[in-house]
């Protein structure tokens, strides 16, 4: 049938149970829709009928298009599982992170510390002593795991309890070792499972006063009024730092007795010192050397220590100390923890330490019960940087959810679109809108339900340790809007008779008054949205759904208006195209400008998908850049090496030969020169210009003004000064006396950056101006991203030495103690001159460290799979529009080949109808993606997520949220080529198929 005719004619009448014109199978004529059925039951009821008329429909339906049905169940089967998924994802994430937050603690953080005193003194002597035995103290034990709460778990086999003197004893002995004139001091410690956490290394283990007896044969000691002797033992590190063996003997400064000693009978090895029975209190394992100021003087370092006592030798310690401290240790195990028990953990963990639980401890231990701990900070730290990450992460479900949602919409108008003449066939046969809108929810709940019960199964089978509940609601309403988008389309569409002749393309459509209406509504939620973004902020952490549904607003607007402006363009366009020769051009625009008004729809769901995908990958490039100049700030370098007492001269040329390392600079730093002032202590840089400059343009920092210290070789010395110490030394000379040698230095230039020091207030100044410019430190540029490429296993090799684990537990252990430690983290800065310790950095290893929450990698995987999931809606959302014209195009190719039109032209043709709607997309993308990036930028906070709460980048500032050029333009561009190789497609899949086939006789098409 000519084109012409098939316009103006009705479809043709099917045969009672054929196929309509569009293949579709048309329902007998005794099975109408809006007759009723005069068939009774026997109760005189219809329901007994209806039923099987609507089974038999689907049943009709499913077997006349299953492919049609199977895409829809594949669709909402991923929808369904994305949207369980979800919410489990971020319980599940959220989950590990609060374990593993409590787990890296340190034990002396994490664990759960009770301690009491002794009996009273009134009591007597004997009682206060049996008190101190390792049943009574067991059977505490046992009372003090019963009285816990229900979210306060612990670990048998690393927690311990027993006695321990409250203060380091002062250890008098001439021959142990005294680093600046002063005696060790050490603690006495009883503690349950010494055999079971050790391995003996020589001697054997301690015990109990009893006999005397000689050479290990037992304990010497007798409890005498004036003379107590302990048996003890101590760990290897504590041996050697100390210089203890097997047979010495400690004399201690006791307050109970005039004569306290401990003879050493075993040398042991901690199984795992690493845990919590041995790191809870460091000094059990390692010594350390911890610093006292005397009046007068400059800090002396004396070490501290801890001698091992036989697990029943706790009356011992009533006598040499007359106030034991007794103490029940737990090792806290998070592993029964979910994200959603932070608050009431925090709640038992405060009544724990200062409430009524703390009141049923002192019942069964006494009133001077007292618990320690450090979970409800942890636990707090953790609560903040999930407030601080929500908001961002409800920006990501807002829009990838409304893409989705629209994408399932637009599946089931092309699903009402391709069978417009078979429901126009039922209404004109008088179906009711009811009857059919009814037949068509049981057709797509037979489809869309048992799909979605698969994606949700799928959810909670692949993401476990999360709630049901979420995921459930997730999944239902994913099923709803599948099972009513089909029916409710087809209803809306078939409110009233539309006639062939009517056009409902973008360009003659006119907007009705409640689309108007609800334009402006949108309107004015977006504008509310993003003033109220930008007012408050997301760093307060609390999610406001209005708020976070800001870029979904502002995409939808933009969409509405692209579309009322889009037939502005494409009629200027086609003037000049109607002067040109050829047809194809002014046929293409012609039929781009001719396309159905529906295609809002789909312009809705690319805008807001590439806009979603643009500020995703804008905040994951954010979080990057955040932490690429934290890394650089952190270290300097890709990599270095520092050392306050100096490095060898030749290590600059082994670094050299290190895999990885493309140029070493050497450097003096002093990080304790004095000024002449009262101020503090400033950082001297001594290094060559010219290298330094050539290693930051490779990192990525400032560079300093090298012609600035290339002043005269006079005796003043040309200097680079941060703000605060050029201030300080004002514009004249001034002489200073670094360990270098002295010199007379004049600010010339003042820079704001932080060269080659973690400090912002330094002096820098080239280093052939200093008499001794010993290097300090190695600073490296390398290959790979962050120095990644850098062996940093050899640079350590090649330097040496480093602070070890023993070391750093030894600078726990003073801290626990309440003595300062010898060295740390800041090791190297100087308190005092000629004290040192090696330290090497990798930017690789500092930049991965930013990242090492569970909580941020969740959280940024989280997100890019969104990105990734809004990207695949773009996709299908493309897809879903092309397709809907697919009958449309490809009879027109047909007709058109019939006049002559090649298969070349005929591509062309389509590419150029396609082309105008996907780069009013595209550029829509683009620019609602910038838009909302800089809308929302100043109330999006990124510092929590990108660097968690590490210290020391207060120089950053606040992390913002930028545009990022990669992310704006690559979906935009991966649009345009998608609808480019879909419409290829068609055209080459059309020119296969031959005219008469396309062109059949009673098309409507």
């Amino acid at each position: 049938m000519p084109a012409s005719t098939a316009d103006h004619e009705g479809p043709e009448r099917p045969t009672e149970g054929g196929p309509t014109a569009d293949g579709a199978a048309a329902p007998d004529r005794s099975d109408r829709a809006d007759r009723p059925d005069r068939s009774t039951g026997r109760d005189g009821s219809t329901a007994g009928r209806r039923a099987p008329v609507v089974t038999n429909w689907v049943r009709l339906r499913l077997r006349a298009a299953p492919g049609a049905a199977l895409a829809l169940g594949v669709l909402v089967l991923l929808t369904s599982f994305l949207a369980a998924a979800f919410p489990r994802g971020v319980d599940a994430y959220e989950s590990h992170a609060i374990r593993d937050q409590i787990s890296a603690a340190s034990p002396d953080r994490s664990a759960y510390q009770v301690t009491s005193g002794p009996p009273g003194a009134q009591r007597p002597q004997h009682e206060r002593a049996a008190a101190l035995a390792p049943g009574p103290l067991g059977e505490q034990y046992r009372e003090v795991r019963e009285r816990l709460p229900d979210l306060v778990r612990f670990d048998p086999a690393q927690s311990a309890y027993g006695v321990r003197t409250p203060e380091a004893l002062v250890a008098g002995d001439a021959w142990l070792p005294r680093p600046d004139g002063l005696p060790p001091k050490l603690t006495l410690t009883a503690q349950s499972g010494l055999a079971e956490h050790s391995r003996v290394r020589e001697g054997r283990l301690p015990r109990g006063t009893g006999p005397a007896a000689d050479d290990g044969g037992g304990a010497e000691g007798t409890e005498q009024a004036d003379r107590l002797e302990v048996e003890a033992a101590v760990t290897r590190e504590t041996a050697k730092a100390l210089g203890l063996r097997i047979g010495s003997r400690v004399h201690l400064d006791a307050v109970g007795t005039t004569a306290l000693s401990a003879r050493i009978v075993g040398v042991v090895d901690p199984r795992a010192p690493q845990e919590t029975y041995w790191s809870i209190e460091p000094l059990l394992r390692s010594p350390g050397l911890a610093t006292e100021k005397v009046a007068g003087d400059t800090p002396k370092r004396f070490w501290v220590g801890a001698l091992l006592l036989a697990p029943d030798a706790g009356p011992s310690l009533l006598a040499a100390t007359g106030t034991p401290q007794t103490f029940w240790r737990l090792a806290n195990d998070p592993s029964h923890l979910t994200g959603r028990d932070v608050t009431r953990l925090r709640e038992q963990v405060a009544a724990l330490e200062n409430g009524p639980t703390l009141v049923a401890m002192r019942e069964a231990l006494g009133p001077t019960t007292a618990v320690s701990t450090e979970v409800d900070t942890i636990v707090g730290e953790f609560g903040d940087m999930r407030k601080a990450v929500a908001p961002v992460v409800a920006v990501a479900a807002f829009g990838v959810g409304t893409v989705a949602a629209i994408v399932l919409l637009m599946a089931g108008g092309l699903a009402a679109a391709r069978r417009r003449a078979e429901l126009t066939l039922l209404r004109s046969r008088g179906g009711s809108l009811v009857g059919v809108g009814r037949r068509l929810l049981a057709e797509t709940s037979v489809v869309a339900l048992p799909a979605a019960a698969l994606g949700f199964t799928l959810a909670v089978v692949l993401v476990r340790e999360a709630r049901l509940v979420p995921a459930l609601l997730a999944a239902a309403a994913v099923a709803a809007l599948a099972c009513c988008a089909l029916p409710a389309r087809a209803v809306a569409a078939h409110r009233r008779t539309l006639t062939s002749m009517e056009r409902t393309d973008v360009v003659r459509a006119k907007p009705s008054r409640r689309r108007v209406v609800a334009e402006l509504t949108a309107l004015v939620l977006a504008v509310g949205a993003v003033a109220a973004l930008r007012q408050r902020g997301t760093a307060g952490g609390e999610v406001d759904a209005l708020v976070s549904a800001a870029p979904v607003l502002v995409g939808a607007i933009a969409a509405l208006l692209l579309v009322r402006l889009y037939p502005l363009p494409l009629r200027l366009a086609a003037r000049p195209a109607t002067r040109r020769r050829g047809v194809l051009g002014f046929l293409a625009l012609a039929r781009a400008g001719r396309a159905q008004a529906t295609g809002a729809l789909p312009l809705l769901a690319l805008i807001i998908a590439l806009s979603t995908a643009s500020f995703g990958g804008s905040v994951l490039a954010g979080v990057d850049d955040a932490r690429e100049r934290a890394s650089v700030l952190a270290v300097g370098a890709d990599a270095r090496v520092d050392d306050s007492k100096g490095l060898p001269k030749n290590l600059a040329a082994a670094l050299r030969e290190v895999s990885g390392v493309r140029q070493v600079v050497p450097a003096h730093i002093e990080y304790d020169l004095w000024l002449n002032d009262d101020g503090d202590q400033v950082a001297l840089v001594a290094i060559d210009p010219a290298a330094y400059n050539k290693l930051a343009r490779h990192v990525g920092m400032d560079q300093v003004p090298e012609k600035a210290l290339r002043g005269d070789r006079g005796a003043v010395v040309p200097a680079i000064a941060s703000p605060g110490v050029a201030k300080r030394l004002g514009t004249g000379p001034q002489k200073l006396r670094p360990l270098g040698g002295d010199i007379t230095v004049r600010v010339a230039a003042v820079h704001e950056g932080t060269p080659a020091t973690q400090t912002s207030e330094y002096l820098l100044i080239d280093a052939d101006r200093l008499a001794r410019p010993y290097p300090t430190a190695m600073l490296m540029a390398g290959s790979g991203s962050h120095g990644s490429g850098i062996d940093m296993a050899a640079v350590r090799a090649a330097v040496g030495t480093g602070a070890s684990a023993a070391d750093r537990g030894a600078d726990a252990a003073a801290r626990a103690a309440g003595l300062t430690p010898r060295q740390g983290d800041d090791a190297g800065k100087g308190t005092a001159r000629g004290e040192g310790s090696v330290r090497v950095k990798a930017r690789a290893e500092e930049y991965a460290a930013l990242a090492d929450s569970p909580l941020q990698d969740g959280t940024e995987r989280l997100y890019a799979a969104a990105v990734a999931a809004g990207a695949g809606y773009a996709a299908l959302a493309v897809l879903l529009s092309l397709l809907q014209a697919t009958p449309e195009r490809t009879a027109l190719l047909a007709r058109l080949r019939t006049m002559g039109l090649t298969r070349r032209q005929g591509r062309r043709l389509l590419v150029l109808e396609a082309l105008p709607q996907a780069l009013l997309a595209a550029c829509g993308g683009v620019l609602v993606g910038y838009g909302t990036i800089r809308l929302l930028a100043p109330g999006l906070d990124l510092t929590r997520l990108a660097l968690s709460a590490r210290a020391g980048f207060d120089e950053l500032g606040t992390v913002r949220l930028h545009a990022d050029a990669l992310s704006l333009v690559i979906p935009a561009v991966g649009v345009v080529l998608l609808t480019l190789a879909v419409v290829l497609a068609q055209a080459w899949w059309s020119g296969r198929r031959k005219e008469n086939t396309e062109l059949r006789a009673g098309e409507s098409r």
